[in-house]
C-alpha cells in the first residue's frame, strides 16, 4: 500500500520556492543559463566587483570561463556575511576520538580563529598564489586552515592523514608547496598516528617548504627544526582577530585536490573560486540536496575527499550548522550525534549506512531520528533494499549521488521525486529511479560514447563511456595534461554507463572493474547489489579473476550478518533469478574482512592483490590443476618403476 506523507506546515512555510517556481527555474538554467546563473550569483553571493560576462566558452581550445572579471573571496562568503545575523549560531560541532572530546564553535568564533591564522600565515611570508599543504587529523583546525588559506588567497592542498611520507612527499613536490600545516600526532581508534614524524621524512626531499605549522594534538615528544617549525598556538596567539580578505578573481585557484592514485600517479585537480561557488548554489537547489541555513549537516566524509570539501564550503556559505565527527566513530556514536544535534541531513557511503542500520535493528527504540529527513549516499550504489528500509522505518529519504574528484564532486543526484511526472508513481517505481545514479545537476551535460566517439542512444540499453562537462567540471589536471581524460570539452570519467529515456544515469561499473568473460561484459556492481539485498548478507564484493578460456570470471566475497551462515547455493539461486547462468559467480567465499579505501569504498584493487598473493585459482582451474598433478604423479611413479626394473635387470 502506498504511503503518503503530507508536507509539514513548518517545512512548507520555510520553503524558498514552490514546485512551479522550481520547474521554471530549472528550465531557465537549461534554456538561458547565463540569465539563470547571474540571478543566482546576485542572490547568494557577496561580490567585491561584478562580472563583465557570465560565461565565455571556446570548445576548440577547451577554454571555459565563468563570471569573467568578477572579484570576491570564498572565506568572506563563508563567514563574514553571516556575522550580522548568525554570529552566535553554532557553525561547527566537533567530536573527537574519545567521547569527552568535543567543541562547539560559533560563526563569530570561527571568524576570529580564521583571521588569526590568516595573519599568522602572512607573518611567515605566505601570500596569494602560494601553495600550502594541510596534513591533519579530523580536528577543527583543519577547517580553520582551509578557510585561512582561502582568506589570503593561498592555494591549499589537503592530504589524507593516513598517507605515508612518500605519498605526502609526492603531493608536496607536485604542487610546490611552501608550507605544511600538520599536527604532532593524529589519533584514530586510540592509536597514535605520527604526522609530524611523517612530515619530517617527506620534507627531506621537499626544499620548497620553509614553514611547518604544528597543532599540538597529543603530549607526545615531537622532533623539531627551529628555523622551520612553529607551534600553531604560538603562531596565532599575538595575531589580530581581523584580517582583510584578499580580493580574488572568479577564475583564481582555490585549492588542489589529488586523486587517490589507485590507478597510477595521483593527479591534481585545480578547483577555482568559480567552481566552488557554482557547486554550492547547485547543492542548495530543491531537487538536489536542498541545503539551507535551516539544516544541521553531519558529513561522515573525511576532509581529504572531494565531498569532504564540497560539503563544508557549501554549508558555510549557506549558514548551516555542521557536525564534524571523527572518521573512526562507531555507528552508535553517529546516531547519538544525530539525535543530540538535531541533524537534518547526513552524507556517507553505503558501508557506513549498512553499519548504522545494523545498530538500529539491534535496538530500534534507542534513538529518535524524527528530525533527520535525508541521507546522501555516494562512492558506490546503495542497495535498493537498504534505501527502502530507511524510508519505511524512519521516513528518511536516501539520496544517491554520483561524482568524482574531477567533478567538484557532485555530477548527478537521484531522489524519490525529481520530476512532476513522478508524483503519481508507486513507491516501487520511485525507488527504482533512486537506485539509479541520478539526473545531471543543473547546468551539466552528460553523454555516453562508444570507442569511436559516437554518441550512444539514451534508451537504457546502450552501454558506453560516461562523459560529462559543465561549469565546475575539470578541464585538465595540474601539471599533467592527460589528454586521454579530456576530449573535445568532455571529461572522460572512466565509468561505463547507460542513460535511460528519462535521462537517468545507470552506472554499470568502473571500466577497470568490469568483468569481461568470453567477450561479454559482467557488471560487478549489479552482482554486489543483488547479493547484499539478501537478508543474511552484510557486505559483498565481486572481482574478476583470470581464466585461460573465458579471459575473466567473477568471484564473490561476502561478509555474513552476525548469527548467519553462508549458504552458497542460496546465493547462486538468488543471483540466478535475474542474471544469466554465465554471469553468475564461479565461487562465493565467506570472509570477515573486505578491504575498504580511506573513503569507505570497496577496495577491489586490494582484493585482487590479496587473492593473487594467496595463489587463488578458480574452481575449475583447481580441478584441472589437481587432475594434472595426479596425472604427473602417476607418470612419475610409472617412470620410477621402469627405472627400478631396468636397474634390477642390469644387476
Amino acid at each position: 500500500m502506498e504511503k503518503i506523507y503530507p508536507v509539514n506546515e513548518q517545512t512548507a512555510s520555510d520553503s524558498h520556492i514552490n514546485e512551479n517556481e522550481y520547474k521554471r527555474l530549472y528550465q531557465e538554467s537549461i534554456d538561458q543559463p547565463d540569465l539563470f546563473w547571474s540571478k543566482q550569483a546576485d542572490l547568494f553571493i557577496d561580490w567585491e566587483e561584478k562580472w563583465g560576462e557570465v560565461s565565455k566558452t571556446n570548445m576548440q581550445n577547451g577554454n571555459i570561463e565563468w563570471f569573467s572579471g568578477a572579484k570576491l573571496n570564498v572565506a568572506r562568503n563563508c563567514l563574514d556575511r553571516h556575522l550580522e545575523t548568525k554570529s552566535d549560531k553554532v557553525a561547527i560541532i566537533w567530536e573527537g576520538d574519545e567521547p569527552e572530546e568535543h567543541k562547539h564553535i560559533t560563526y563569530a568564533e570561527l571568524h576570529k580563529s580564521v583571521c588569526k591564522l590568516a595573519n599568522g600565515l602572512k607573518s611567515r611570508g605566505i601570500h596569494k598564489g602560494d601553495r600550502v599543504c594541510i596534513y591533519m587529523p579530523m580536528v577543527p583546525e583543519a577547517a580553520i586552515a582551509m578557510l585561512a588559506c582561502a582568506r589570503i588567497g593561498a592555494i591549499h592542498s589537503v592530504v589524507f592523514g593516513g598517507f605515508s611520507p612518500q605519498s605526502l612527499k609526492d603531493r608536496i613536490q607536485d604542487s610546490s608547496c611552501c608550507a605544511v600545516i600538520t599536527a604532532n600526532e593524529g589519533v584514530r581508534g586510540g592509536k597514535p598516528i605520527p604526522l609530524k614524524e611523517n612530515t619530517d621524512q617527506a620534507l627531506e626531499e621537499c626544499p620548497s617548504v620553509h614553514s611547518v605549522i604544528v597543532v599540538k594534538r597529543t603530549d607526545a615528544q615531537t622532533s623539531w627544526k627551529d628555523d622551520r617549525d612553529i607551534w600553531y598556538e604560538d603562531l596565532i596567539k599575538e595575531q589580530s582577530e581581523t584580517c582583510d580578505a584578499e580580493i580574488m578573481d572568479s577564475e583564481d585557484p582555490l585549492f588542489i585536490l589529488y586523486t587517490s592514485g589507485s590507478t597510477g600517479k595521483p593527479k591534481g585537480v585545480m578547483y577555482t573560486n568559480r567552481s566552488t561557488y557554482l557547486h554550492t548554489l547547485t547543492e542548495s537547489l530543491t531537487d538536489s540536496m536542498g541545503l539551507s541555513s535551516l539544516d544541521s549537516l553531519l558529513g561522515i566524509v573525511p576532509m581529504f575527499h572531494a565531498m569532504g570539501w564540497g560539503l563544508p564550503f557549501a554549508a558555510s556559505m549557506l549558514g548551516c550548522k555542521q557536525v564534524m565527527p571523527h572518521r573512526f566513530m562507531l555507528p552508535d556514536v553517529f546516531l547519538k550525534l544525530m539525535q543530540e544535534e538535531g541533524v537534518t541531513v547526513s552524507a556517507g557511503v553505503p558501508t557506513i549506512w549498512q553499519g548504522v542500520r545494523a545498530t538500529l535493528e539491534a535496538d530500534p527504540d534507542k534513538y529518535d531520528l524524527s528530525i533527520l529527513s535525508r541521507m546522501t549516499c555516494g562512492g558506490s550504489a546503495p542497495p535498493l533494499e537498504m534505501m527502502r528500509w530507511y524510508w519505511d522505518k524512519f521516513n528518511v529519504e536516501m539520496i544517491q549521488g554520483w561524482g568524482m574528484t574531477e567533478t567538484n564532486p557532485l555530477g548527478t543526484l537521484s531522489r524519490k521525486v525529481s520530476k512532476r511526472s513522478q508524483i503519481g508513481m508507486s513507491e516501487d517505481e520511485q525507488f527504482e529511479n533512486v537506485a539509479k545514479a541520478g539526473l545531471a545537476m543543473a547546468g551539466l551535460e552528460i553523454e555516453i560514447f562508444d570507442e569511436e566517439w559516437n554518441r550512444l542512444p539514451h534508451d537504457g540499453e546502450a552501454v558506453g563511456e560516461l562523459c560529462i562537462k559543465g561549469p565546475w567540471i575539470a578541464s585538465e589536471y595540474f601539471n599533467d595534461a592527460q589528454p586521454d581524460k579530456f576530449h573535445d570539452g568532455w571529461l572522460v570519467t572512466g565509468d561505463v554507463a547507460k542513460i535511460d529515456p528519462e535521462q537517468y544515469i545507470i552506472i554499470s561499473d568502473r571500466s577497470k572493474d568490469l568483468i569481461k568473460s568470453g567477450g561479454e561484459w559482467i557488471s560487478s556492481v549489479d552482482l554486489e547489489n543483488h547479493i547484499v539485498a539478501m537478508r543474511d548478507v552484510a557486505q559483498a564484493a565481486v572481482v574478476a579473476q583470470p581464466h585461460p578460456k573465458w579471459d575473466e570470471r567473477p568471484v564473490a566475497l561476502v561478509i555474513m550478518n552476525e548469527g548467519s551462515e553462508l549458504n552458497v547455493d542460496a546465493v547462486i539461486e538468488h543471483c540466478g533469478s535475474i542474471f544469466a547462468k554465465w554471469q553468475l559467480p564461479d565461487e562465493v567465499i565467506e570472509t570477515d574482512n573486505i578491504p575498504l579505501t580511506s573513503t569507505g569504498k570497496i577496495d577491489k584493487k586490494a582484493i585482487r592483490a590479496r587473492l593473487d598473493e594467496e595463489g587463488y585459482q578458480l574452481p575449475d582451474l583447481r580441478v584441472e590443476a589437481e587432475a594434472n598433478s595426479q596425472e604427473a604423479n602417476s607418470k612419475s611413479e610409472e617412470s620410477n618403476l621402469a627405472m627400478t626394473k631396468e636397474t634390477i635387470k642390469g644387476d
